[in-house]
């Protein structure tokens, strides 16, 4: 029995009932593609299928997908025959003599056939895979099982197949005569036959001058049913092209057409790409429904972490933070300089205060590392709307300023990758006066007012950065302790999280301190009246398992206390009367 026995129900292309449960086809029958995932047993309706449409922007760098290795890819001796399988053409392999490894891909892989999918003649383009939305013409698919693998072991193993999918694209000239004219002059649309390739032709004389180096690599499966999730893509960034007459020879032979399955959803897996594959810059994020990356789908964006579950900003519950005796003083250098603010900028996101550099630092606190502080920024939302990123029992402040800082023994780049690189401190701040949350219902944290004169000194820089991306100097004596005025810093909350922006790192050693600044409402309007935007904050997000700690509070500390001396006054002040 030829090893085409043991393909027929794969999915890789079978034509004939299998395990799954019944026939099924691109048009015309029950188990059409969007029904796919209700016959029996098959996996068509899980988490990882494939094809997908392939978005260079969002596509992220794996150093690790070097060079592949491939193995009698030249060799005009490696065809066997062609079968059209009433669902696609295929043509399979001598037994074991065409590999493939390296690409990033775990192991090696024995080549056994490659196939096609395409639409129809004139109007409607069939590849599987989609380029920014964009179909090509056609798909080739090498298919490579593990090596050692039999084939239920290699559909049951999450990388147990490699499958190189090829681009073909139709030119209005070309070579009829040559590998393409006469691989496609032995297609005869007869699904009962299997015709010899008595051509010399190699995998690499089809191929032609596709870049090898330049690829894509996501987890995904098998785009026929069963569609088994076992399969390493990749996808070549350059097609193959081919004169049009020679593509439309496909469908006119085989007689059928659209034989393509639809992409299906990423459900949050990274499509990488190789060192040598240019790709476009990421795309733009915003914080409203303006652009398409807003914070639901900031997790797309590449190197984004996004969707962890160690993710910034959250509720704090009070009544359910833990009191921890290691939350000591901090220990702030250089807050008092005057001189310590570089610029400031609009970076379309925020208002940023840049410091200067190895001058600021903040060490104790717990943190047990110094840290450098590189700038502060602020979150806002709008005059009717609050907008602080973390919010308190639910309740959300108008304003929140972050003081970022970074390990001093550490790069910028490195912060960012150890979970303890960064450290934050975040000031809620409002206005002077009673302040009611959106909810209706009035704060009832602390809050200490600010001298004015600091808050306004920073905020008449605001009509040089009207623009989005200007800064300006700050030419004003301004430090961090006028910001912050007398607020109370010996009362924290403190938990580990991210950074609350794309890429969101997971990186960060969160402060959110339990009194809020007050300022003056006409300069706190100045955030988003001059910077030109508002609502720039981020939802809250999971607290997952982690835990919010606290400082030992001095209220509730000192109640006992307070009370045992109460009565004791009490009973001095009962004993002395009846003296």
């Amino acid at each position: 029995m030829r090893f085409l026995s043991f393909l027929l129900c794969l999915s890789f292309v079978a034509s004939v009932k299998c395990a799954a449960g019944g026939d099924w086809c691109y048009s015309g029958c029950e188990h059409t593609p969007s029904h796919w995932g209700d016959i029996s047993g098959a996996f068509c309706g899980g988490q990882r299928q494939s094809p997908v449409n392939i978005i260079p922007s969002l596509a992220q760098t794996d150093p690790h997908l070097h060079n592949f290795t491939f193995v009698n890819f030249s060799s005009p001796h490696t065809l066997k025959y062609i079968t059209d399988t009433g669902k696609t053409v295929k043509c399979v392999l001598e037994e074991n003599r065409v590999e493939v490894s390296g690409g990033g891909l775990n192991g090696t892989y024995s080549t056994v056939q490659f196939h096609f999918h395409w639409g129809d003649r004139e109007h409607h383009p069939g590849s599987e895979h989609m380029i920014d939305g964009h179909r090509y013409p056609m798909e080739m698919h090498i298919v490579s099982l593990k090596k050692g693998f039999s084939v239920e072991d290699a559909t049951a193993h999450p990388e147990g197949i490699a499958v190189l999918g090829f681009f073909m694209n139709a030119t209005e000239d070309g070579d009829m005569l040559g590998p393409w004219g006469n691989f496609t002059s032995l297609l005869t649309g007869n699904t009962t036959s299997e015709v010899e390739v008595n051509y010399n032709i190699s995998i690499d004389d089809l191929i032609e001058n596709v870049n090898l180096t330049k690829f894509y690599r996501y987890k995904g499966s098998l785009t026929t049913p069963n569609c088994n999730e076992a399969v390493m893509w990749t996808v070549f960034q350059e097609p193959i092209n081919i004169n049009k007459k020679l593509l439309e020879r496909f469908p006119a032979k085989a007689g059928y057409t659209n034989v393509y399955r639809p992409t299906q959803p990423l459900n949050g897996r990274r499509v990488f790409a190789s060192p040598a594959t240019p790709l476009p810059p990421s795309p733009p994020w915003c914080y409203d429904d303006h652009c398409e990356y807003s914070p639901s789908h900031w997790h797309l964006l590449r190197y984004a972490h996004c969707n962890g579950e160690r993710q910034s900003p959250i509720n704090i519950e009070a009544k359910k933070a833990v009191e921890d005796k290691h939350l000591v003083e901090f220990t702030y250098t250089k807050f008092d300089d005057k001189h310590s603010m570089k610029y400031i900028i609009n970076t379309g996101h925020t208002v940023k205060v840049v410091l200067k550099e190895d001058l600021v630092e903040v060490s104790g606190g717990g943190l047990g590392h110094v840290y450098s502080t590189l700038q502060l920024h602020f979150h806002w939302g709008t005059e009717s709307h609050d907008g602080s990123e973390h919010t308190m029992d639910a309740k959300r402040y108008p304003m929140e300023m972050h003081i970022v800082n970074k390990r001093k023994d550490l790069t910028v780049e490195e912060a960012k990758q150890t979970p303890n690189g960064l450290a934050v401190l975040g000031f809620f701040i409002e206005h002077k006066g009673t302040h009611k949350s959106s909810s209706g219902s009035e704060h009832s944290e602390t809050s200490t007012t600010s001298d004015t004169d600091p808050w306004k000194k920073l905020t008449d820089h605001f009509s040089a950065i009207q623009n989005i991306s200007s800064k300006v100097n700050v030419t004003e004596e301004i430090s961090i302790d006028d910001l912050l005025g007398e607020v109370n810093r010996e009362e924290y909350y403190r938990y580990n999280g991210s950074l609350t922006t794309p890429t969101c790192d997971e990186a960060v050693v969160w402060t959110v301190f339990k009194e809020s600044i007050k300022v003056d409402e006409k300069l706190m309007t100045k955030f988003s009246t001059e910077a030109g935007y508002h609502n720039v904050y981020r939802p809250t997000q999971h607290l997952h398992n982690r835990k919010v700690y606290s400082t030992k509070s001095a209220s509730s500390a000192s109640g006992p206390i307070t009370l045992l001396l109460l009565l004791a006054c009490l009973y001095t002040f009962s004993y002395n009367l009846h003296m």
